[in-house]
């Protein structure tokens, strides 16, 4: 079995002026970490899923996806600033501290918050929302742990960032 590790989250939040949904993950997987960007396992299915229900087409590399955020006014950002962590297991997370939010709404007109996974959103309900008095809508999460949600129920589950993007 692997050891827990402390991990403190390794780069910064994706956002910029015009964002209006931000979406936060947990805490970024070893891959995310080693790419120093968000959702970087080669089998999560969130640039796919997301492309989806956009109707475009699946961001490959860094640039691509930091562009298809901005074109897009999503930010993205994580629940967790540091964490005691086993691996990529949300399961296995001791001592989680929360993320200040404040700059990146303070800079930016977002008005909906979606959390990818059940693990997100236990966080942020318990660690965010008290002091942000700002609900988060909690997606499933496209980990290919979560592998009884399949692709296309990902993307049904996923629409509501479209709404929220086409409303605005």
């Amino acid at each position: 079995m692997a050891a827990r590790e402390h991990i403190v989250h390794p780069f910064g939040p994706l956002y910029d002026g015009r964002s209006r949904v931000l979406i936060l993950g947990s805490f970024p997987s070893p891959a995310s970490r080693g790419q120093a960007f968000f959702y970087g396992h080669p089998r999560n299915r969130f640039w796919r899923v997301i492309a989806a229900v956009l109707g475009q087409e699946v961001p490959a590399t860094i640039g691509e996806k930091r562009a298809f955020c901005s074109a897009n006014r999503i930010a993205l950002w994580d629940v967790l600033a540091q964490v005691d962590i086993i691996g990529a297991s949300d399961a296995s997370i001791k001592n989680p501290m929360a993320n200040d939010l404040a700059p990146i709404l303070a800079a930016a007109p977002i008005e909906r918050i979606f959390c990818t996974g059940a693990a997100a959103g236990r966080y942020y309900k318990r660690l965010i929302e008290p002091a942000l008095g700002i609900p988060a809508e909690v997606l499933p999460s496209t980990s290919p742990a979560n592998a009884a949600m399949t692709f296309e129920r990902l993307v049904h589950a996923y629409a509501p960032i479209a709404d929220a993007l086409l409303r605005q």
